[in-house]
């Protein structure tokens, strides 16, 4: 093995500088325009101007460091191990084993595509979060992110221990082996398009603008801007309807531009053992997740995706960071009745069938019974103080009625072999695929009502990042639930006793 000690590609300094300012940009903004644009009028310039002397020592400090963060940056391998050394004023050093190392994340920026690099996340069972991956190489060539994918393969076939003597063919072909790639999914144009028109991306935009509002509240003239609206008000409801609409539309266009440029390109491929996830238009990520740490197959149907017959399919990863997260979306919009071949292809033992065991009528309202505690003095409160305005809030509680036996109607599970389906609704409606060796705990809930009609509540949990996601199936049959407790019981009990 190399003990050649490799840098970083120049580009990272410029990075580093960006990222700074990125994560600055709020307290950099307020320091020039809410004190830099003020006329002190004390006939000094550098007391008239100091934000903005300021803000230009900052820029110059900023990249300083960036360049030192770059200069003090390399890494090496040695004894089966990625070994980084870093730091700004106190050196660290970092010793990442081949065999912790689940797999490696690849992203190429605007700035990282003209020059041909990569940006990698090294990522481990182990990662510290969910947005911070086990280490970090900024901007390296493609051909030495390659060198690392060899030194891993090189050290992990060599921990496989094959004799010299059966012939180093063996072994070339075993790496030939593991780098087939077999693609399995691609995001069509139209399929593209549907998935950026019902994005949530709605949601992000309004939040961020809101955010924004906040921290500029003092800067805003609020009291002109209110006069001026009362002013446009006076035109006429129409006129204020249109505009209304056409800053939605706006919005509705900026969550469909996210969308596009976040999911262009996007293809599944399945490479060796792993699992290989690509996007992006103005970014390129390339996101690899080992088969053995796959712990859930989820399809979720959105009510409106799922008119035209479309859901999404995620996956719940026991591997550890990731920009990502631990909820990984698979196929994020396909249709229906395509999901069952490409999923098999990917996970030939699982069992697609649908889950026919429903709940009990009796259980029907315990769904929205719970409800009247808020309703209640909720809908009394409007009735109360805006009457009788007020009393239009009485139509909450068919709504909310409607939605429990929504709900109710939705719920089904099954057990086949080792595998438990389980199928729930909140707002959208998910299947979830649990292998009984994934499931880390499982539990039977019951109160005082749910005795009185034999019914209970039954909770799965399995790992998902460094928490946890948890399934279940609410108010369902008392001795079907003890059924499938006693079945994943079973398999705790013959764990003990080979161990």
């Amino acid at each position: 093995m190399s003990n050649n000690r490799y840098k970083l590609h120049w580009i990272t300094a410029v990075i580093e500088v960006l990222k700074t300012l990125k994560e600055m940009i709020i307290p950099l903004v307020v320091l020039v325009f809410a004190n830099g644009l003020k006329d002190l009028g004390t006939g000094k310039w550098y007391i008239d101007y100091a934000s903005f002397i300021i803000f230009g020592i900052l820029i110059v400090t900023f990249f300083i460091t960036g360049v030192i963060k770059w200069k003090r940056f390399e890494y090496w391998f040695e004894e089966d191990e990625l070994r980084i050394e870093y730091g700004l004023f106190v050196k660290k050093k970092r010793y990442i084993p081949f065999d912790r190392i689940q797999s490696l994340d690849y992203t190429e920026g605007i700035l990282h595509r003209p020059l041909k690099l990569v940006k990698v996340k090294v990522e481990t069972a182990g990662s510290s979060s969910a947005k911070k991956s086990e280490a970090e190489l900024t901007a390296i060539t493609k051909d030495a992110a390659k060198r690392i994918e060899m030194e891993i393969a090189e050290a992990k076939n060599r921990r496989k221990a094959i004799p010299v003597e059966q012939s180093e063919l063996v072994e070339e072909l075993r790496i030939e082996e593991s780098v087939q790639v077999k693609s399995i999914f691609a995001l069509s144009a139209k399929d593209l398009f549907i998935l950026a028109t019902t994005s949530g991306g709605i949601g992000v935009i309004l939040s961020g603008a809101a955010i924004f509002l906040s921290q500029f509240s003092e800067m805003i003239p609020f009291e002109w801007m209110y006069e001026e609206v009362s002013g446009f008000i006076k035109y006429g409801l129409v006129i204020v309807a249109i505009v209304v609409f056409l800053g939605f539309v706006v919005v509705w266009g900026l969550s469909v531009a996210m969308t596009f440029l976040s999911y262009y390109g996007f293809s599944v491929a399945l490479e060796g053992q792993d699992i290989v996830i690509a996007r992006g238009l103005l970014e390129k990520k390339r996101m690899t997740v080992p088969l053995n740490r796959v712990q859930s197959v989820r399809i979720v149907e959105n009510p409106v995706r799922q008119l035209f017959g479309y859901a999404a399919v995620v996956i719940d990863s026991a591997g550890g960071g990731g920009a990502e997260g631990a909820k990984i979306n698979l196929f994020p919009l396909v249709k229906k009745a395509a999901i069952n071949g490409s999923l098999q292809e990917i996970f030939p033992e699982l069992v697609l069938d649908e889950p026919n065991n429903k709940l009990p009528v009796r259980g029907k309202r315990f769904y929205y019974r719970i409800d009247f505690l808020w309703m209640a003095p909720t809908v009394g409160a409007l009735i109360y103080f805006f009457f009788p305005y007020g009393l239009l809030s009485l139509f909450i509680i068919p709504v909310i009625i409607l939605f429990g036996l929504w709900q109710h109607r939705s719920a089904a599970y099954k057990i086949a072999g080792n595998q438990l389906t389980v199928r729930f609704r909140g707002f959208s409606l998910q299947t979830t695929f649990l292998m009984k060796k994934r499931i880390q705990s499982m539990e039977m809930k019951q109160n005082y009502f749910h005795k009185r009609k034999h019914v209970a509540t039954l909770a799965t949990s399995i790992k998902s990042g460094m928490g946890s996601f948890r399934a279940q199936v609410f108010h369902m049959e008392e001795s079907e639930a003890e059924r499938i407790l006693s079945w994943y019981e079973k398999s705790i009990n013959k764990k003990e006793q080979q161990e």
